[in-house]
């Protein structure tokens, strides 16, 4: 059994605190989610586990099996076991899926080891197809030309074969139409054993129609308020985030509203009183 370990985790960006304090522990096995509204810092925390160049570590360990991860850089952190799945996969063009799999699959490798090759077409095949996916995959480049459904297949089919310790899926439901929901899900649900734990983060309780879980936890201004079980998912999906803040005793922050909009109407043409370009003909004014 492995342990992914966060303690008080506080990251930065540009000098703006976005996480204040994160506490979680997953182990193998178990399938833990990660929901809260936009801007709350999920995407942050995934990046930071990951070791992202952007997110800057104030406070806090992040420990995989006892090894502070904060001291080792992305590849190592991959090699260890961890996997991210991204929201916003990139293009790769001029590498084909396959050779890209392959070289991950190669790095993972003791020196001197190597890939048998009939072994992972055999294994690329088989994944590619409990996926739905389209058989010129392994010739294609990465992600060039591929939808959005497409390309989060491609992230859970690199998750599927690279069998890391901890696979980290940031949004992997954004961009899926019902089917593509359904395949991905069961996909990652599949997975689940001893050796496999996951941290799944969603806006939406569809994905998880799909998928076991073992807890939920609910992050809001950078922190987790509240975790429970699945029956967190359904109190969400019934009442949204509104009763936690209320309970967590949380306020949003006042937005603040330059000039007056007119509603009905195209916003942009219709602020008034902003000092910048105020149309002197509106008669509303």
């Amino acid at each position: 059994m492995s342990i992914l370990k966060i303690k008080n985790l506080r990251v930065s960006v540009e000098g703006k605190e976005i996480l204040k304090g994160i506490d979680l522990e997953i182990k193998t096995g178990e399938f833990h989610v990660i929901m809260g509204p936009n801007g709350t810092g999920k995407s942050t925390l995934a990046s930071t586990i990951m070791g992202h160049f952007k997110y800057e570590v104030t406070d806090g360990e992040i420990d995989l099996d006892g090894e502070n991860l904060l001291e080792i850089p992305v590849d190592k952190r991959s090699r260890k076991g961890l996997f991210l799945a991204m929201q916003y996969p990139s293009e790769i063009s001029g590498v084909t899926n396959a050779d890209f799999i392959k070289t991950a699959l190669q790095a993972r490798l003791p020196e001197g080891e190597h890939i048998p090759l009939f072994k992972f077409i055999k294994t690329l095949d088989k994944a590619s197809n409990e996926l739905k996916m389209h058989s010129d995959l392994p010739h294609r480049y990465v992600n060039v030309g591929f939808s959005g459904g497409e390309r989060k297949r491609n992230e859970i089919l690199q998750m599927k074969i690279l069998k890391p310790k901890f696979a980290i899926l940031d949004e992997i439901d954004s961009g899926l139409d019902v089917d593509a929901l359904r395949i991905v899900g069961e996909n990652v649900s599949s997975m689940k054993n001893s050796d496999f734990g996951a941290l799944i983060i969603t806006h939406y309780e569809r994905l998880l129609d799909y998928i076991d879980v073992d807890c939920v936890h609910v992050m809001l201004d950078g922190r987790i308020v509240k975790s429970g079980g699945k029956e967190l998912i359904a109190q969400i999906d019934e009442k949204g985030y509104d009763w936690i803040k209320d309970e967590v005793g949380l306020v949003d922050e006042p937005i603040n509203v330059i000039g007056k909009v007119s509603v009905g109407t195209c916003a942009v043409k219709n602020v008034l009183d902003t000092g910048n370009g105020t149309n002197g003909n509106n008669k509303n004014r």
